[in-house]
């Protein structure tokens, strides 16, 4: 067994860890009368307090591709939490499903806020998480989420968007948003129109936040799922060298911010 210190996740997040005994576990939960099913995911060979991380998923609902990035966070020395949004057993099927689901909260932002600190709740009491560093990550819907979070004024100390949607009913106002924010995008992402990027922009400056934008050539939505296809004229497409720097971006804002 050993202790992991913060020259221990930072040695993580630059070159892995090679003795890392990733483990993981189901927890449910409940929020505003509704049960949750999320996933957890830290490496049990590691002692002491250490950041925790949340993983927003994509509207599809909570599947094996935020599993994977949790054992991946796991796997650097964090103790990472793939939330649920939508509910224990609501899984979309297909696109009509997953954009009724996700248009819930697309609608009503307080709540898409609130069931996300839920989540942050969650893994705040986490054995081995420092409550005093945690972060957020999110893919799509969830690279919303991340920013939603953040922008509710949320204990994170920094929140990564990828390929999220970047607008917001309920804009940041100076002082809301307590940590930092890493945004990775598609630069020809359809799906989010380059007035959003603008408008994303222009709030942040007013709100002064510490942030970050990184646009990736060719890529469009949803550039980190190999599920998506490699077409990027349907407008959502797997990128390889998109999602390897994003998450080398990733690593080096932790690196920062931790």
């Amino acid at each position: 067994m050993k202790t992991i210190t913060m020259l221990a996740v930072l040695g993580l997040l630059g070159c892995g860890a090679a003795q890392a005994e990733v483990v993981n576990k189901v927890i449910t939960f409940e929020h505003d009368g509704v049960v949750l099913e999320g996933y957890l995911a830290w490496d049990d060979a590691l002692e002491g307090p250490r950041p925790g991380v949340l993983v927003v998923h994509q509207w599809m609902g909570l599947s094996d591709n935020e599993r994977m990035r949790a054992d991946m966070l796991a796997g650097l020395g964090f103790v990472a939490f793939a939330t649920d949004i939508y509910g224990q057993g609501i899984r979309p099927a297909n696109v009509a499903e997953a954009s009724e689901q996700a248009g819930k909260y697309y609608g009503d932002l307080p709540l898409y806020r609130t069931r996300l600190q839920a989540g942050l709740a969650q893994l705040k009491s986490q054995p081995g998480v420092d409550p005093g560093r945690l972060a957020a990550i999110g893919y799509c819907f969830g690279g919303k989420g991340a920013l939603e979070l953040a922008r509710s004024g949320a204990d994170v100390v920094g929140v990564v968007s990828f390929h999220g949607n970047l607008d917001t009913g309920l804009p940041a106002a100076a002082g809301d948003v307590k940590g930092k924010m890493l945004v990775c995008h598609g630069a020809v992402d359809p799906y989010v129109k380059p007035e959003a990027v603008h408008g994303f922009l222009e709030e942040m400056e007013a709100a002064g936040v510490d942030y970050q934008l990184i646009m990736y050539a060719g890529a469009v939505h949803a550039f980190t799922q190999k599920g998506a296809g490699d077409d990027p004229a349907k407008g959502a497409a797997y990128n390889a060298a998109a999602d390897r720097r994003s998450w080398i971006a990733m690593k080096d804002f932790f690196a920062e911010i931790f």
